[in-house]
């Protein structure tokens, strides 16, 4: 396989890594700059993220609010005028603990410990000025290398050291940086856009779903809502899983030992729901994921290994203990659906398992004009179970099914699942915006626990290879970035109302509700405003509504024989014969476009 198949070309993957060591040495700047205005200021850790920068600081008893983002701002101009050279210096693990105990700088002193922990016997400092901060490196030559205009200071938020609300509260300061200042500026235009698009927003103004503090993080899906939501799943039943697929619906309160045995109770109970039943004396789990369930319908009868490759899909409701803080709408939730499956196959059979996978990946998104941006395929990682062997093989399936869907990817090394690699699929917006949707995971490590196995074509008990993936992901999560990337104006065939008909008069309703009732009977979804407003303020609520199809009937409209349009988007009227217009909003309906 040719390095241009598995890997960004070598001066795309230079230019991110003088990103992130921008962003990573703006974050020293800052430092430096917040120690210059406020000396007692207690340091935490400040890594280089997506867009930008954090630092998490501990200001004591000071105050610290947005206008005070201004004057850091000011300092840090100075020093990125000053053009003040990083400097490296390393120092043995005993002198670095000293001398953070006689710094007071308490958080280093936690982390130079750990590090002491892991066996590390020097660790590594880098001076700016006055400043000097724990740091593994690289850094930009010196300050003066940052643009003017490239960066800015973006907000305040609150984050629990090390992510542990025992924890104390630090404060986070967010900033945005890039190379120039035209990326700047675009990423800024972007945002401003994506405020607009705020799915929220759009979804309280169109009555898709609503959020209460009796449920926080499970969404009630109001009606219009409940109608793209249920588009979708058709959706799913015949796209993303289609001919082939068995369907099964599992409970959703499950004995603990299941989760045991699958190591969910080990590794993952912190972020379920558990309860304990009195009667029975047993603990349960509510189902975060399918997968355990389905892993008892596999193992409930003797399978051949002609009946592989199995496809079990499922998608009921799955509850998962997410953080308060991270909660946000539709986008990160407690409650949710996926289009999940699993499927058992054999060992070689995955390669054509993951190009039928593939080739759905494609067809889907180019469904929803959402664009394939970025592709990682994440190996065996240090620690892992299983047979080498095995691994090598289903790492060069998954290589070679890439390679043969003609899908450009990176390849993460050692960053696999500790049972099996995993091809993960982003996309790309209607705005540029990045969002992780498809997972393809191999697995080998709940066949063996739950004892699966088939008979082989010898006689022989085989254990079988599950592959786990959902390609929309949560149906929760995707409808919010569907409401974003088309702003709420959704194509025909997931508009909630997809004709509206507006009235001039009460003269013409009955003749609007008798349109209507056709519309319905060819499985059109119709709407009438037949309310007592002027018909401007109807026309404009149905244009805010975002309706694909405006209908006004007045007089001529009652007199002729064929309908004034207005398209979605568009001020003026084009007149069309009713039979042909309807057949043409099921033809949109019926190609999903």
């Amino acid at each position: 396989m040719s390095a241009e198949k598995n890997e960004k070309p070598a001066y795309a993957k230079a230019a991110v890594d003088k990103l992130e060591m921008m962003r990573h040495s703006l974050s020293h700047i800052m430092a430096a700059a917040i120690l210059k205005l406020y000396p007692k200021v207690k340091f935490a850790i400040g890594p280089a993220v997506d867009n930008g920068f954090y630092y998490d600081l501990d200001f004591g008893k000071t105050k610290i609010s947005d206008s005070d983002l201004l004057k850091i701002e000011e300092e840090i101009k100075n020093i990125i005028k000053a053009n003040l050279l990083f400097e490296k210096i390393e120092l043995p693990v005993a002198k670095a603990l000293a001398r953070e105990k006689k710094s007071g700088q308490t958080y280093k002193l936690e982390l130079i410990k750990d590090l002491k922990k892991q066996g590390e016997k020097n660790v590594s400092y880098y001076k700016l000025g006055e400043f000097e901060d724990l740091c593994r490196g690289p850094h930009i030559k010196s300050s003066g290398q940052v643009q003017n205009g490239s960066w800015k200071l973006e907000k305040l938020a609150g984050a629990y050291w090390r992510g542990d609300e025992k924890n104390k509260m630090l404060v986070r300061i967010y900033g945005l940086a890039f190379l120039t200042k035209q990326e700047l500026d675009n990423y800024l235009k972007m945002m401003e856009e994506a405020e607009k698009r705020d799915h929220r927003k759009i979804g309280k103004e169109q009555s898709l779903f609503m959020t209460h503090d009796v449920a926080p993080g499970m969404p009630f899906f109001l009606p219009n809502g409940m109608v793209i939501l249920n588009e979708l799943i058709k959706f799913v039943r015949e796209y993303s899983y289609g001919d082939g697929y068995r369907e099964v619906r599992t409970p959703q309160l499950l004995n603990s030992e299941l989760w045991k045995i699958s190591g969910h109770w080990e590794h993952y109970q912190e972020d379920m729901f558990c309860l304990h039943h009195a009667e029975d004396n047993i603990d349960i789990g509510v189902k975060p994921m399918n997968c355990p369930a389905h892993m008892l319908i596999f193992k409930r009868d003797i399978h051949s290994y002609r009946e592989l490759p199995l496809r079990i899909a499922e998608t009921t409701t799955l509850y998962r203990n997410e953080k308060s803080g991270t909660l946000h709408g539709l986008t990160r939730v407690r409650s949710l659906s996926q289009d999940d499956t699993h499927i058992f196959l054999r060992p070689n059979q995955i390669l054509n398992e993951i190009l039928i996978l593939l080739d759905k990946v494609k067809i889907i998104y180019t469904i929803f004009n959402l664009q394939i941006d970025d592709i990682h395929l994440s190996t065996r990682p240090e620690k892992y179970l299983g047979e080498k062997a095995v691994w090598d093989k289903a790492e060069a399936n998954l290589k070679e099914a890439l390679d043969k869907a003609g899908l450009k990817y990176q390849i993460n090394e050692g960053d696999g699942a500790f049972y099996g690699p995993k091809i993960d699929v982003k996309v790309k917006d209607a705005i540029g915006r990045q969002w992780q949707l498809a997972t393809i995971q191999l697995d080998f490590q709940l066949p063996t626990r739950f004892g699966l196995n088939y008979i082989d074509s010898d006689g022989s008990n085989k254990t079988p290879v599950v592959v786990h993936r959902a390609i929309l992901g949560s149906m929760e999560r995707f409808l919010g970035i569907l409401i974003e990337h088309y702003a709420g104006a959704f194509p025909v065939w997931l508009s909630p109302v997809q004709v509206k008909i507006v009235s001039v008069g009460s003269t013409h309703v009955e003749f609007c509700r008798k349109l209507a009732d056709e519309f319905r009977e060819n499985k059109i979804r119709v709407e009438v405003d037949e309310s007592d407003e002027t018909v401007g303020n109807k026309i404009r609520k149905a244009v805010n509504e975002k309706v694909p199809y405006m209908l006004v009937i007045g007089d001529r409209e009652m007199a002729s024989d064929k309908l004034a349009v207005r398209d979605r988007g568009e001020k003026t009227t084009r007149e069309v014969d009713k039979e042909k217009f309807m057949a043409e909003v099921k033809e949109k309906i019926k190609q999903r476009k």
